[in-house]
Order: structure tokens, then sequence, then C-alpha cells
């Protein structure tokens, strides 16, 4: 039943009051307590796109892993596309939980996924060239990951605040392992520091995106409201954004490194920074499965998903035997 029409059925309005009540006073829901649809619908959304995300963001790293310049390396890379993939699994168990009033589960999701019902976050649609990709990916793009994460930390909606805390944990590891390509990479030639300013480069629209558009008004959306109405979220996309550019941008600097956008400054009167928008319609392509890899990565995530379907007609078996 939608808010909105909480009006016309007493019982649904004094349950939705009293829902708001317990997230105000910091409360916490869990699976089996009741809740809004629209705050239901909400966290469906956001934790399966999120476990997704943490699915396919293994891909682009995945790639490297047989080109990893050390065995030292390769090690790290490995271990690290090992956690995303267990991140995405504890994710869509907990979307699972959500989704079994309505008569769904994790399979339903993963089939949303290769229908292009289900979108995955835009900087996992992106190609990783060289090494230096996959340092940027680890250092900046989790770093990015990591601001979004402890935002929600003390979400309303327990399970899924639960599984924030062991997933930006490790996340943090992630983030390190990232920085330290590239400052390998800083401390070397001249043209593997040229590698990490090619990478910065073509890496630097995706990373204004990884926060969302600013406003409802570009997407016609109030995900955003929602999220923050229901103490999902505490900040804006705009916010997070904005601490990004704090946190990370005089590391990029002190790196010798150049942002490429000349318009890029601090504004000492509003203590915002001012910055070249990326182009949002661009944006709207990419997680729509029209990204540079987008076809490609999904043609891998179906073959492995065919190829195992026996692994999980075996435990159904299984499961119906017991």
């Amino acid at each position: 039943m939608a808010v909105d029409a909480m009006d016309k059925n007493p019982l649904e309005h004094a349950r939705y009051i009293q829902f708001m009540e317990r997230i105000h006073s910091g409360e916490k829901i869990e699976a089996n307590d009741w809740m809004p649809v629209d705050y239901r619908m909400a966290l469906i959304k956001l934790i399966s796109m999120h476990g997704i995300s943490e699915i396919m963001g293994a891909l682009p790293e995945k790639e490297w892993t047989p080109k990893a310049p050390s065995l030292h390396r390769k090690l790290g890379i490995m271990a690290k596309v090992q956690d995303e993939m267990g991140h995405g699994q504890l994710l869509l168990r907990v979307a699972e939980d959500l989704m079994k009033p309505l008569g769904k589960n994790r399979e339903d999701l993963l089939e949303d996924l290769l229908n292009g019902d289900l979108k995955f976050h835009n900087v996992f649609h992106m190609e990783t060239k060289t090494w230096a990709d996959a340092g940027i990916v680890g250092w900046l793009v989790d770093g990015a990951a990591i601001i979004t994460q402890t935002n929600m930390l003390d979400a309303s909606y327990a399970p899924y605040a639960r599984a924030l805390k062991r997933i930006a944990a490790e996340e943090v590891f992630h983030a390190q392992h990232g920085e330290a390509i590239i400052m390998a990479l800083a401390d070397g030639t001249d043209e593997q520091k040229a590698l990490i300013q090619d990478a910065l480069n073509r890496w630097w629209p995706a990373l204004l995106m990884f926060f969302g558009p600013a406003t409802a008004s570009t997407t016609g959306s109030s995900k955003q409201d929602i999220m923050t109405k229901y103490r999902i979220r505490k900040n804006s996309n705009e916010e997070l954004r904005q601490y990004f550019f704090t946190k990370y941008l005089p590391r990029v600097w002190s790196l010798g490194l150049t942002i490429p956008d000349e318009t890029l400054r601090y504004d000492e009167e509003t203590e915002t920074w001012i910055y070249q928008q990326p182009d949002w319609n661009e944006f709207k392509k990419i997680i729509s499965n029209n990204g540079p890899k987008s076809k490609e990565r999904l043609r891998l995530r179906k073959i492995s998903h065919e190829n195992n379907a026996w692994v999980r007609e075996a435990l159904g078996s299984r499961s119906t035997a017991i």
C-alpha cells in the first residue's frame, strides 16, 4: 500500500506513524517488521543494485589478474576480487529477505540483471586499459564507495547497516591496495607516471558520476528524498561528491598529477568545490547498459550463470531431499 493511500486505511496509517516514530527515535527495522511499501521497494532497489555492482565490479579487475606485474600484485588483486564477490552474495541475501513477501528471490535479481531491468554502477561499465586503471579503481573508485557506504552505516534498516559495517571495513583494505599500486607507479619511470595520468583523465568523468546527479530534476527521480526521509542515508549525492573532492584532491595533487578540469577550484565564500559537471545524458546511457564494456561484461555474467546452473539445480535437489 502506498503512503498516499494510507489515509483511506486507518490501521495502515497508524502503523506508518508508529514506524516513523521508531526510525526517528533511532530504532532499527528488521526484515520481519512491518514497513511501508515505498520503504521496502527503495531498499530492494538500493541493496540489489549495490549487491549486483559488487559482483559486476569484480570483472574490471579480474581482467588484470593474469596480467598483474608480480606474484605479490596478483595475489593482492585476486583477494580483492574474491572479497567483492563475497560482498555481492551477502547483499543479495539481504535483498532477498525483503523480496520474499513479494514472492521473489536472488535468482530473480540475476534474471533482472541479464534482462537489463537491474542496473549496476556506472564505473563498472568502463574499460580497464592498463595496470594503472586497476590502481585507480582500487584507490579512487573504492575510495568513493567507502564514502557512500559509511554514509549509510547508521541506516534505519538493520540488516543493511550490519552488512555495510563488514563491507566498509574490507573496502578500506581495497583502497589501500589501489593506493599501493598508484604509489609504486608514481615512484617509477616517466612512462609509468604517464600511465597514471592517462588513467585518471579517462576515469575522472566516471568518478564524478559515481555519486549520482546532484538534484532529482536531473533524472526525474525523488530517490534521494525517500532515502533521507526514511533515514537510510544521511547526506545528498552532492555532499558526498564534495567530501570526495576534499579528501582525495590533495592526495592526487601531491603525486604531481593534474585533474582534467580547468574550472576546478575551491570557493572560499561558499566553502564548496566548483567543477565542470559530467555529461549526465552519458551517465544515463552508460547505466542503461550502453557503456564501453557493458555488453561484454553482461555476456560474461550470463555465460557464468548458465555454466553453473547445474550447481544451483544440485543444491535445490539436495534441499528437497533433506
